[in-house]
């Protein structure tokens, strides 16, 4: 019996030492204080095949993430150059890389582990790195690129480099810990021991390591564990609105000064934070207390994703059992575009009036919420309003594409579709289009959801025959040749099932038209304000600039969109909140 004993206590103990020496003490999560208020981490490396994938994702946004960092630096320019020429330096590191050549050559471990969290709000990203020594050269090139070196600082003896900027009070941080890299926004100046936390030097008394909230979390919301990602409100805001956090301090401080050096405003009047603050806070955090996200499924031709937003009690209630007739909610939609959107006014106007009702009773005592009273104050007499029939009776709205092209006679583009209005009283929207418009006044479409043709001055409006349908629950519009075809089944499909509010289906084909169609709109107001501008060299110049950016972005688009295959999005609430998930085939 000793012997079997002593087994089982040996083989136990393996059993935990296992477990224990699984969690490395200096993974990025370790660093990760338990109470941060945000963090977005993997908890897991992606296999090769599906990373390469990804990769090649990124190099088609590439273009586009460039002109957006160039733009940045475009705005920066007068305000604060420094910035500028800093975010310059950092865009020519990607000249003529892909993302995983960038990767390689700032010694970046694209196979490691990474951690993005707030210490208190200061945003603090900590990554493993492959070449420490590439990754120190890294930052010697963005200095040269730069004009100067960074200020060096140390903390006992880890050194780092840092950019202060008086405008903003903030000051960034760049330090090679052992084999990480942590990259830090923090409050200028900031105290030892958020300096030192920053760092790692000092680690926090539990970390997100050790309590595991996030791999909890990836178990019950089915996120896979190449990307975890939580916001907790009940933590951030009262945070933002007491003036309690370090960088938001500092950052009001610098803003502060700067609008007393032109107004005269003194300092320390705009700094008052009244004590209701962190209470107000704290009491819009309680009816939205965390947002969570990860993927669902991820591979080389999958990437799904699932965002969970915890609502409080009364708000899922509301809304978790609610069953909206809007025909074609319930389906998935089988045309290029397809979205239903569920609008129960009669249900929104219930819950609307109660928090209305709510704030009324108990106004927002801080200074910067009033606004929050205004609008609730509008919002009653708003929402009684919106009891008025049809308005009233509307339940939903679903809009289905079938094609979608330039018009070369017009500034709106040619389309083919459907339109479906979801209503208690489908006869007396009718009635009240007809009221409207008086050319309707002949039609007399039955519920058993019959076409009947517009008439002929009404499709000319158009551009190409229309006709409308009525069924039990909702009135239906179809646009384009053949579209009368598919009105009376349309009315059939089924509504949504309990706590379903949104459904979108979107082909790549369709993507691809709308990416083309903002382009034409941004070319077309492009080359008049280049017309306009022309007398003025400097003036032509930025449009120019513009003009590149705006290309780069738009090629990057086409290029995205002509890899996917199809996108879905699906919206519901159940007992614990509002659950948006989204499924994106790749070709």
């Amino acid at each position: 019996m000793r012997s079997t004993t002593r087994y089982l206590a040996m083989g136990l103990a393996s059993v935990m030492l296992a477990a224990c020496s699984h969690k490395d003490k200096d993974a990025p999560l370790a660093f990760v204080p338990a109470d941060t208020p945000y963090v977005v981490a993997n908890l897991d490396v992606l296999d090769d095949s599906t990373r390469k994938a990804l990769l090649a994702q990124a190099d088609a946004q590439l273009p586009s993430q460039l002109a957006q960092i160039d733009a940045a630096a475009d705005r920066l320019a007068t305000k604060d150059p420094d910035a500028a020429r800093l975010l310059r330096a950092l865009r020519a590191e990607f000249n003529g890389k892909t993302v995983e050549g960038f990767a390689q050559s700032a010694g970046l471990d694209l196979k490691g582990y990474s951690a993005f969290y707030g210490l208190g709000m200061a945003p603090v990203l900590r990554f493993q790195l492959s070449d420490p020594a590439a990754f120190e050269a890294f930052i010697g090139r963005l200095e040269t690129a730069y004009g100067k070196k960074l200020d060096v600082a140390s903390a006992g003896k880890q050194s780092y480099r840092k950019y202060v900027s008086a405008e903003s009070g903030a000051e960034l941080i760049l330090a090679t810990v052992a084999k990480q890299a942590v990259v830090a926004l923090l409050p200028a100046n900031p105290s030892p021991a958020v300096l030192r936390e920053a760092l790692g030097l000092d680690r926090p008394q539990k970390s997100m390591q050790d309590d595991g909230r996030l791999a909890v979390l990836a178990k019950t919301k089915g996120y896979k564990k190449w990307l975890v990602g939580e916001l907790n409100l009940t933590r951030a805001l009262p945070l933002v609105f007491s003036g309690k956090d370090a960088l938001i301090g500092a950052i009001m401080q610098a803003h502060a000064e700067a609008e007393s050096a032109k107004t005269g405003e003194p300092v320390a009047n705009q700094l008052q934070t009244s004590p209701a603050c962190s209470t107000d806070a704290a009491r819009i955090a309680a009816r939205v207390p965390t947002i969570s996200f990860g993927y669902t499924r991820l591979d080389a031709r999958h990437q799904d994703g699932r965002m969970d937003i915890a609502l409080a009690d009364d708000i899922s209630k509301a809304f978790a059992g609610l069953k909206v007739d809007l025909p074609g909610l319930g389906n998935t939609g089988k045309a290029p575009f397809d979205l239903s959107v569920a609008l129960p006014v009669s249900n929104l106007r219930t819950f609307w009036l109660a928090q209305a009702d709510a704030v009324t009773a108990k106004p927002f005592s801080c200074p910067a919420l009033s606004d929050l009273n205004d609008s609730f104050t509008k919002l009653g007499p708003a929402m009684q309003k919106a009891a008025i029939p049809p308005f009233g009776d509307l339940l939903g709205v679903r809009i289905a594409l079938d094609s979608l092209a330039p018009n070369a006679n017009s500034s709106l583009p040619t389309f083919s579709g459907r339109l479906v209005l979801a209503t208690s009283n489908p006869a007396g929207l009718l009635a009240m289009g007809q009221m409207m418009v008086p050319a309707l006044a002949q039609l007399k479409p039955s519920s058993n959801g019959k076409p009947v043709a517009l008439p002929p001055q009404m499709a000319a409006m158009l551009g190409q025959p229309a006709w409308v349908a009525m069924g039990d629950k909702a009135l239906a519009l179809g646009v384009g040749n053949g579209e009368e075809a598919k009105l009376a089944d349309m009315l059939k499909e089924p509504g949504g099932s309990a706590g379903q509010m949104t459904r979108m289906h979107l082909n790549g084909a369709m993507y691809l038209s709308w990416v083309q169609l903002m382009q034409d709109k941004v070319d077309t107001f492009t080359a008049a304000a280049s017309a306009m501008g022309k007398s003025e060299d400097s003036a032509n110049d930025e449009t120019n600039d513009a003009a590149a950016r705006s290309k780069a972005q738009f090629a990057a688009m086409k290029l995205q969109a002509e890899r996917i295959d199809s996108i879905d999005a699906e919206m519901h609430v159940d007992s614990h909140g509002m659950v948006i998930t989204s499924q994106t085939v790749l070709k």
